[in-house]
């Protein structure tokens, strides 16, 4: 028997869930149903656009949890190098020390990139910039502040990988504790 889900944002985390361990392609309408429960015909009452506009939802979701967690306090703190640190902190929490894949980064891999390629982009533009902004008013120029960002991304998103293919979410956390030194020192 179907589940009652009362509103479209409870099923968004489950929708999330099964596209970071199906991937899109693998999220089947059958493999969709069989986790959260839900007819063919509810599933299509929440999302006429069906699987992409569940996928797109998801985005749209995580891009939320980014602005408020990450970038905007990255963008706004008075103290940067407490905005930076948290936000570390943040981070590793949200991908569980690198036990859950970020499915941005899994999208931009996939052939599904171009669909989604305006999300992928914003949100990876977003995170770069919003810390360079944090960089910035800890005295770092234009440039080395972009540097700086970049080469953080690029470390979360590496450590991710490698804590993943490892198994090792010991691995994550130091990448996390060096990438905050690296940028608050």
């Amino acid at each position: 028997m179907a589940k009652t889900i009362a509103e479209r944002s409870d099923i968004i985390p489950v929708l999330a869930e099964i596209f970071r361990e199906h991937g899109f392609e693998g999220a089947s309408l059958s493999v969709i149903t069989e986790k959260t429960g839900l007819g063919k015909g509810s599933l299509y009452h929440f999302f006429p656009g069906g699987k992409a506009e569940m996928a797109q939802a998801v985005l749209t979701e995580i891009d939320s949890w980014f602005e408020e967690k990450i970038y905007r306090p990255l963008r706004e703190a008075e103290d940067p190098a407490s905005a930076i640190r948290s936000t570390c902190r943040a981070v590793a929490d949200y991908f569980n020390s690198g036990r859950r894949i970020c499915l941005v980064g899994a999208f931009a891999l996939d052939n599904v990139r171009d669909r989604f390629a305006s999300q992928i982009n914003g949100y990876f533009a977003s995170w770069i910039t919003a810390l360079s902004s944090a960089l910035q008013r800890l005295g770092h120029n234009v440039e080395a502040a972009m540097t700086l960002a970049e080469e953080a991304v690029i470390a979360v998103q590496g450590a991710l990988v490698i804590a993943r293919a490892l198994n090792d979410s010991a691995l994550f956390e130091r990448a996390m504790t060096r990438i905050e030194k690296q940028l608050t020192n």
